[in-house]
């Protein structure tokens, strides 16, 4: 059976491999020991202080097989970023230039640096290792998170994002970044986004343009990549959308990938989800649903086919999934449709 739960401090070695695994702009977890064993120990404390606004909580989860041990997989959530470090993004917008003597009207699409996203909540770290990509594994992985979200919501904000990773060549550079170093920074793309990834930003506010760039000025190569998303992330972009969630115009500061948001409220999996009682019995077939118990530092989710009465207040569930979910009879469960 595929369940997510809290990190622990003993997944460090599975940890470390995935970070090895997910390559080049996975910001969000770099392949350092200090700050990957950093942030497990920031989550174990996430998970076990009590939380009645969100702060600077990270929330960090696994997916395991429980028939052999393995870690498959993990995503996380911030509670609320840029509150200490600044939360950097660039606003894709327009300047009108004309002049009605002369005729001429011409809009300029361009990039502000801006720090809008700061004290909102944030879907990061999502990485399934490709052995373990079948079935609704992905889908357990991220929207989990909803179900935590919904269960929990005073530790988030009312609005949450996902910054998508953006396009990236097999060397690890950024046709984005590629122009942006040529201009103003002596760092490849691989360095910058180490650097970011283990928390050393200071360096984009002292280098980083003050001024909005004008789209037309970059590179053909790199307009070209503006808000698009690498291959291997339009399965998460796909699934997010179908979620509710879209883009306004925000894009990462180092490959131009998107920034999607919805209100927590308006996520499809948070409004349809909901509370259920526990009986212990068989189960026959029925539609994949989401489940997960209601703690906190015990928390854990799977799915299950299940066939459930939209006027039920009881789900039934068999007795091995009850355990991995370390629930009992008469206990509380929620759950969505996957």
């Amino acid at each position: 059976m595929m369940v997510v739960r809290p990190i622990r401090a003993d997944d460090y070695p599975a940890l470390y491999d995935i970070a090895v695994e997910s390559g080049h702009g996975f910001t969000s977890l770099p392949v350092n020991d200090e700050l990957l064993m950093r942030k497990i120990s920031r989550s174990e404390q996430s998970f076990s202080k009590p939380v009645n606004q969100p702060g600077d909580e990270g929330y960090l989860f696994v997916l395991e097989d429980t028939a052999t041990g393995e870690v498959c997989g993990t995503s996380a959530l911030e509670a609320a970023v840029g509150l200490d470090d600044a939360f950097y993004h660039y606003h894709l917008g327009k300047v009108v230039h004309s002049s009605r003597s002369l005729g001429v009207y011409k809009t300029v699409d361009i990039l502000t640096l801006c720090n809008d996203y700061t004290g909102v909540s944030e879907l990061c770290t999502l990485f399934l290792r490709e052995s373990r990509r079948e079935k609704n594994n992905g889908r357990l992985l991220s929207k989990m998170r909803f179900l935590f979200m919904a269960e929990f919501p005073q530790r988030f904000a009312e609005r949450v994002i996902a910054e998508m990773r953006g396009i990236s060549n097999e060397d690890g550079s950024s046709p984005f970044w590629q122009w942006l170093q040529e201009h103003f920074f002596s760092l490849d793309f691989p360095t910058a986004d180490y650097l970011t990834g283990i928390g050393q930003k200071v360096f984009i506010a002292e280098l980083m343009p003050k001024y909005p760039i004008y789209v037309s000025l970059l590179s053909k190569q790199a307009q070209a990549v503006i808000g698009k998303v690498h291959d291997k992330t339009r399965p998460a972009l796909a699934l997010l959308q179908s979620e509710g969630f879209s883009n306004r115009g925000y894009v990462d500061i180092f490959d131009a990938g998107p920034t999607v948001e919805a209100r927590v409220e308006h996520i499809r999996s948070v409004r349809n989800s909901r509370r259920l009682q526990v009986a212990i019995g068989s189960v026959s077939g029925g539609q994949p649903h989401l489940i997960c118990n209601t703690k906190v530092v015990d928390f854990r989710a799977t799915w299950l086919a299940l066939d459930v009465s939209e006027h039920s207040e009881q789900l039934t569930i068999p007795a091995d999934v009850a355990a991995a979910l370390q629930v009992s009879a008469g206990d509380w469960v929620r759950i969505t449709r996957i």
